[in-house]
């Protein structure tokens, strides 16, 4: 039977990692251009920083997520084998799916907050061409929400199919040995 208390910490983690990822998309960060004080050059201004923050807690959240996921489960290929059922298909299509989509939701929630991070110090002088103020393209955190709450689903549906085959009934006791009576 799978721990009832694992797959609440798990939940909670997951839903954390999402309204921070939610959060990190309205917060992002914008840029506007502006004359120095001699009028001299050209300048990107970044407004608050926050959604850098926000996007890496998500990212450390739905890490340790992960982690807690495949090391209850012994991330699947270590310990005793599980019994051949339908539960154990269903697992390994879950691990596998499970993985893609934890990948998908690390890469899109740590380019975002790298992106977001990364202000460019680029100037124009007597130039009439604006410098560039790049910023991170909007729904970037919105993909890597979409992904950390598909892979929060996954996780558990894998937990609990993995947990069904490992305790799954084996016929005849799961022994090879011969049932002996009692002699009398």
């Amino acid at each position: 039977m799978a721990s009832k208390l694992l797959m609440v910490v798990v939940t909670v983690l997951d839903l954390i990692a999402f309204g921070l990822a939610v959060a990190a998309e309205q917060r992002r960060s914008t840029a506007v251009i502006r004359k120095d004080a001699e009028d001299e050059y050209n300048m990107c201004v970044y407004d608050s920083d926050i959604s850098t923050g926000y996007g890496l807690g998500a990212f450390f959240l739905l890490l340790a997520s992960q982690i807690l996921i495949m090391v209850a489960s012994r991330c699947f290929c270590c310990g005793k084998a599980l019994n051949p059922t339908g539960s154990r298909a269903c697992a390994v299509l879950l691990f596998i799916f499970c993985w893609i989509t934890f990948i998908i939701a690390e890469a899109c929630l740590l380019a975002g907050s790298v992106r977001n991070g990364y202000h460019t110090k680029y100037r124009t002088i007597f130039s009439e061409n604006p410098p560039s103020c790049e910023t991170v393209r909007k729904g970037v955190f919105a993909a890597g929400a979409a992904f950390v709450f598909i892979t929060g689903i996954v996780s558990q549906f894998y937990y609990a199919s993995y947990s069904k085959a490992r305790g799954a009934f084996q016929p005849y006791g799961g022994e090879a040995n011969v049932g002996m009576g009692a002699y009398k």
